[in-house]
Formats: structure tokens, C-alpha cells, sequence
């Protein structure tokens, strides 16, 4: 065959080197607009699913991030009904401790306490949970989320009395840095009132309502003394695990090795409210992509129709000289795939100069109070980054095998007198 000869002689992929022959740009029909907006379609269509994707994972993780950084993953309680914010004493036994920091899979460990009261001010009165840490809490979400002051002075021997409060909570009970806070708790079984003053010494912002409208940080020693604890008690135990992937299969592992007066739950089982929201996003960003992937591979049928029409003559002359219609649907699918590359290549470029403007200037900004963040955050996962141009690729091309058969329906004697 003419064809086959040539194509040995010349030491090239006959198809890829006919593809490459092939150029809209220099014709003056249909195939140059067409081949322009093919471009536009996928660039515009892969840029979208990379921010989107991108502002999903940032999404999630941002606000995942500021939960466990103030609850933590794992909270191990005393076992028993108890639905208030009265907790009951959880005696730290010394040898659990022990087993829990010689786990390898928990990278952190803190005592804390919860209780219930009231805040009074000279004007106002409002309710808050004071939450009680100790020299073993890690501070750094919280002093990131500092506005104001700096973290407590908390050590092992002396009770403090500085506290902190959220931009809230301060602004509703006009309280500024230093100012005294003088909180009334419900104790004893007799529930009588008793009264704490505290000193103001830092304000936080984590812009999560669910915090910042009713917490209060300060020393663990007041909740004891208030419950009457022993120095070895506490209300619960914080873990920070080291792979949260797999959260509840750890956390059912952890509780068999639990004495049977303990309970361990997780931190989607304490704000399940906040991450069945965040896991409603991933059904968004399907629909978006499926979208997206759905318009970039119509358009590049439409192209590809349009190439096969426009080359009805080369088609012909191909077949005249030996060609099969295997080897002439090749030379389309080259072209149809050299169109997506371009255009993915300016997706990308699209999608990824998002990416760093907003993480590094934040231009795009959002209302705390809904959002729970002042900016829209951006994550770049990688791997999910190489499997949208992979399937993008593989999906575009794969729905144009279809229609590429129309070349079997071109017959050589007839397309040689196509113009």
C-alpha cells in the first residue's frame, strides 16, 4: 500500500503525522471558531473544576481545622446519662494516662473541664460555659485566634484568674482587656450561687458561633475547687490522634482498651451539625464537575463533526489511497486529543494562577457569621489535581469514539467530488 510504504519510509506514526497536518487555524470555514471555542470550553471548564475543587478542600479543612482545634478529635468521659453541662468527675488514673501517651497513633493528650454560669456586668447578663484547661493544653489554635491580649499564665501550683473571651462575648458585655468579669456558678447540692472574679487577658475570634457565643477559657483548678474535685480529676480527656482519616474505627479501637467506666466519642459525634453541612459540599462539587466535563465534551463532538465535515475531500483521498477507516479515525482523535491538551494547558494555567492570587491575598472575602471564615480558603490537593486533567482527558476523548464512526459512513467516490 502507497500509504503503508510512505509511512515506513519517513519512520513516523502515519496518523499523528497527518493529525499534525491538519490546521483550522488557517481556514477560513467553520473549523478555525469552532476549534477557538473548543479551547475556550475545556480551558474554562478545567480552570472551574480545579477552583472548585480547590475551594471545597480549603472549605472543609479550614473549618474542620478550627473545631478540632478547640474541641479536639477525642474526648474520653466518664460513662454515664448525664445530657448537661454539669460534668461528672473523671478520676485520672495514672495508668491509663500512661497507655494513651505511649499509643502511637495520639500525639497529644489534655485534661479539661466544662461548667456552666453567668456572666454580670454593671449593664448586661449573659450566659456562658467556662471551659477549664490546664499546663498540658495546647494553646496554639487559640493563640492564633487571638485579636486582642495573650494566652493564659497557667502553671501547677498557683490558681490564676485570667480568662479569656471571644470578640463576642466582649462586645455584648463591654469588656476590654483587663477589665474584671464577675461570673456566678451554680455548686453544690444545694445549688447555691457562688461567684468567681476574674481578669480579662486575652480576647479570641475563631468566627465560629458555636464557640465564641458561649465560651470562657480559664483555669481547670476553679472548676475543681467549685465541684469539689480532687487535683486528679477532671471532666474529661482531649486526644489529638495522628491520622483523623480514619477517626471512628480509631476511636471504636480506643474504647475497647477503655476501663468500662469510660466513654470515648468523637468530634463529629459532638458538632454533627457543622460536618453533615460541610459533607452536603462534596454532592455540590459532583454536580459542578459533572457539569462542567458534560459541556467541555459537547463542544468538543461538535468540533470534532465539524473537522470530519470540513476534511470530507482528505477523508476521501485517504481512503482512495489504501487507508482503512481505523487509521483515518486515528488521525481525528490525534487532533481531537492535541485540541484538549491546549485547552487543558490553559485550564491549568487558569486554574492553578487562582489558586495562589487568592491563598496568599485572600481577594475573595465572605461573611464570618455565615461562613464561619472572613475569606474563601484554597487548598491545591495535588492528587486530586492530576486526576482531573487525567479524567477530563480520558472522558473528553473517550465520547468522541462515537462520533468519530461518521468517517465510516463517507464513501471515496462521492467525497472526492465534496467541496
Amino acid at each position: 500500500m502507497v500509504l503503508l510504504n510512505l509511512s515506513k519510509l519517513l519512520h513516523l506514526n502515519f496518523e499523528y503525522y497527518i493529525a499534525k497536518r491538519i490546521s483550522p487555524d488557517k481556514s477560513d470555514n467553520y473549523a478555525r471558531p469552532v476549534t477557538r471555542i473548543s479551547y475556550i470550553s475545556i480551558a474554562l471548564g478545567l480552570a472551574l473544576m480545579i477552583i472548585s475543587v480547590a475551594v471545597v478542600v480549603g472549605f472543609k479543612h479550614s473549618i474542620s481545622d478550627k473545631i478540632i482545634g478547640f474541641a479536639s478529635h477525642l474526648q474520653i468521659v466518664p460513662f454515664d446519662n448525664n445530657e448537661s453541662l454539669e460534668e461528672q468527675p473523671l478520676n485520672v488514673d495514672e495508668a491509663v494516662i500512661e497507655k494513651l501517651r505511649n499509643n502511637p497513633g495520639i500525639t497529644h493528650l489534655q485534661l479539661t473541664a466544662k461548667k456552666a454560669g453567668v456572666v454580670k456586668t454593671d449593664d448586661q447578663i449573659q450566659g456562658i460555659v467556662f471551659k477549664g484547661v490546664g499546663t498540658d493544653y495546647d494553646q496554639q489554635f487559640l493563640t492564633r485566634s487571638l485579636v486582642k491580649g495573650r494566652f493564659l499564665a497557667i502553671n501547677e501550683y498557683e490558681q490564676t484568674d485570667e480568662v479569656l473571651i471571644s470578640q463576642i462575648l466582649a462586645d455584648k458585655l463591654e469588656l476590654e482587656l483587663g477589665d474584671d468579669m464577675r461570673t456566678w456558678f451554680v455548686a453544690g447540692e444545694k445549688s447555691q450561687a457562688r461567684g468567681r472574679k476574674f481578669k480579662v487577658i486575652g480576647i479570641y475570634n475563631t468566627s465560629l458561633e458555636e464557640f465564641d457565643n458561649v465560651f470562657v477559657i480559664g483555669d481547670l483548678k476553679h472548676i475543681q475547687k467549685l465541684n469539689n474535685w480532687d487535683v486528679d480529676q477532671a471532666g474529661s480527656i482531649e486526644l489529638m490522634v495522628k491520622n483523623p482519616d480514619n477517626l471512628r474505627d480509631f476511636a471504636y479501637g480506643l474504647y475497647r482498651e477503655l476501663p468500662f467506666n469510660l466513654n470515648i466519642s468523637t468530634v463529629f459525634d459532638e458538632y454533627p451539625q457543622i460536618f453533615n453541612w460541610l459533607d452536603l459540599l462534596d454532592m455540590n462539587v459532583i454536580v459542578i464537575l459533572t457539569l462542567l466535563i458534560l459541556v467541555a465534551a459537547i463542544t468538543m463532538i461538535s468540533t470534532l463533526l465539524i473537522l470530519i465535515i470540513e476534511r470530507t475531500n482528505m477523508v476521501g483521498v485517504l481512503k482512495a489511497m489504501g487507508a482503512n477507516n481505523s487509521s483515518i479515525r486515528k488521525i481525528f482523535l490525534y487532533k481531537a486529543g492535541n485540541i484538549i491538551i491546549r485547552g487543558m494547558l490553559w485550564g491549568n494555567g487558569l486554574g492553578i494562577g487562582f489558586y495562589y492570587v487568592q491563598h496568599y491575598f485572600q481577594l475573595i472575602r465572605l461573611s464570618p457569621e455565615n461562613y464561619y471564615v472572613d475569606y474563601v480558603p484554597v487548598e491545591l490537593n495535588w492528587i486530586y489535581f492530576v486526576l482531573l486533567n487525567l479524567g477530563t482527558f480520558l472522558i473528553c476523548l473517550m465520547i468522541l469514539i462515537a462520533p468519530s464512526h461518521y468517517i465510516t459512513r463517507i464513501v471515496p467516490a462521492r467525497a472526492l467530488r465534496y467541496e
